[in-house]
């Protein structure tokens, strides 16, 4: 039987064209194939490396140096669980997770996802005209505003929307190029700075954090948050369809989630040594430096027009995207500052892809409705330069980049919403059959489920005492208390997926049925 709603089937994805697959003379692994499928994995690997991303491995370094490379790296790997499950939603059903939730969640449930997606995915949107105008300051030398930085982005939505006419394997090779540029900036950082190499890989496979305290701790909690997106894991979901697969051979389904895996695994470890590489620089350098020894060093350098930037006192130096990129040329040149604001320019313009795919994406799956790029990316980046457009204006670069922190947290706060759907919909054996998950995978995700929920506890119970008043306190509440009802909801859901059959009645009866692909 087939769920009673079906979605249009000439609506199929925001990227109708299909990649066709070489057919191997022999059996086993081949690079032709591998190359075939690869694209959507380094395209999902673009929000691990986003300016929000970027500006919490430096604060992680600047704060606790090689302490939490290790959080890094456990971070990037529950990443790629997640990622796993988008790719095999995608390729054994042939429809992305948002299209999944349309045909078994019923009306409100569906609507509410898809806002707490859309407000994710501008969130994102935000960061990227954050990290731009900052870019911009940095290589106008301040002669281009943070507010004419972000009025430029408006530029960058047109020319991504040339590019997208030139077919997905080109614009797959345009955000290689960009991942290119990130990697060789950010890697000549690297080299400059000269980190110690054995601390470095201490840092990474010893977990363990000797005298850590609060702001450590912070800071270990932000890292997972600001990896792992929400949205990524419905595009990711979407993004496995666009090469041609024959759903009816178990044999090439098999093979399409192997290269696929690959793929992403090797998208994964590239984004991971390009945050490993901004951590180690700010670890190695910039470890509990005072203002006062920053502010000097400035005074005496090529770029000593910045040193006001910095306080003469004793309190250990406050970083952020811009006050590292001047840092860096503080102490090692010019050259390093340019070069960092090139980095953080391509880390913006990769998130611009981004929001514009999951916006659409989520568009079509939760609302049957399919929207033109145009108006799809004006949509998004007009709710994301309308607040970014007024920080930039009336306050200073500060708040801007404090602003990117508290992107950071809503994208984790918001991670249940896509992180609970995914592992539902691949438990559930009517929907994946020989694929659903094993008893292993299901053990995993749901640890992994409960940490999450555990670090936007720990964020909630943080950030409580900061507020003063009830006016803050009840609007707070009401919220929290609609977070966690419908956490719980999504929780139920997921219960019946697992087998607790006996909690199916009415609407969700349709969780014991197949979806027919085509």
């Amino acid at each position: 039987p087939v769920p009673p709603h079906h979605p249009n089937p000439h609506a199929q994805t925001y990227l109708d064209e299909l990649i066709s697959i070489p057919k191997g003379s022999t059996p086993g692994f081949s690079f032709r194939k591998l190359w075939a499928f690869t694209g959507p994995g380094f395209l999902m690997s673009i929000a691990y490396l986003d300016p929000g991303n970027v500006e919490s491995d430096l604060q992680c370094g600047a704060v606790a140096g090689f302490k939490l490379l290790w959080v890094l790296l456990w971070a990037t790997v529950l990443g790629l669980l997640c990622q796993r499950l988008a790719i095999r939603l995608g390729v054994v059903t042939g429809k992305d997770l948002a299209e999944i939730c349309y045909l078994y969640y019923p009306r409100v449930p569906r609507v509410l996802l898809w806002l707490m997606m859309e407000i994710a995915i501008i969130g994102s949107d935000m960061q990227e005209v954050i990290g731009t105008a900052i870019a911009f300051s940095l290589l106008s030398t301040g002669r281009i505003p943070l507010w004419g930085g972000v009025l430029i982005t408006i530029t960058d939505t047109l020319f991504f929307l040339f590019l997208d006419k030139y077919g997905l394997r080109k614009l797959e090779a345009f955000f290689g190029l960009l991942i290119t540029i990130m990697a060789l900036t950010f890697g000549y950082e690297y080299v400059v700075v000269r980190p110690v190499q054995k601390e470095v890989l201490k840092g990474i496979f010893l977990p363990y954090c000797s005298g850590c305290g609060r702001e450590e701790l912070l800071q270990a909690v932000g890292i997972v948050g600001a990896i792992i997106m929400p949205h990524n894991i419905f595009l990711h979901s979407s993004l496995v369809k666009t090469r041609a697969i024959d759903r009816s051979k178990k044999e090439e389904v098999q093979e399409a989630n192997m290269y696929f895996l690959i793929e992403s695994c090797l998208a994964l470890f590239i984004s991971f040594l390009i945050n490993l590489f901004v951590m180690s620089v700010f670890g190695e350098a910039f470890y509990h430096q005072r203002n006062e020894d920053v502010h000097n060093k400035c005074v005496n350098s090529s770029v000593s027009r910045y040193a006001s930037i910095f306080p003469t006192n004793n309190e250990t130096v406050s970083v952020d995207i811009y006050q590292g990129g001047v840092i860096l040329g503080c102490y090692f040149g010019a050259a390093a500052l340019y070069i960092w604001a090139v980095g953080i320019l391509a880390a913006g313009q990769s998130s611009t892809m981004t929001g514009t795919y999951a916006g659409q994406f989520v568009m079509e799956g939760f609302l049957q409705l399919r929207w033109s790029r145009f108006t799809r990316v004006l949509f998004t980046r007009s709710l994301a330069i309308l607040p970014t457009l007024f920080v930039a204006t009336f306050r200073d670069v500060s708040q801007l980049t404090g602003m990117n922190d508290l992107l950071n947290v809503l994208q984790s706060i918001l991670l249940p919403f896509a992180v609970l759907p995914v592992l539902t919909f691949t438990s559930l054996r009517p929907l994946m059959r020989d694929f659903a998950n094993g008893l292993l995978g299901q053990v995993l995700m749901s640890l992994i489920t409960g940490l999450v929920c555990a670090i936007n506890v720990y964020f909630v119970v943080d950030f409580l005492p900061t507020l003063r008043g009830l006016g803050y306190l009840i609007p707070l509440g009401l919220l929290l208390v609609a977070y966690v009802a419908f956490i719980t909801y999504l929780l139920w859901t997921c219960s019946i997926a697992h087998g607790a059959r006996f909690l199916a009645r009415g609407h969700y009866s349709r969780f014991s049925f197949d979806v027919t692909v085509d």
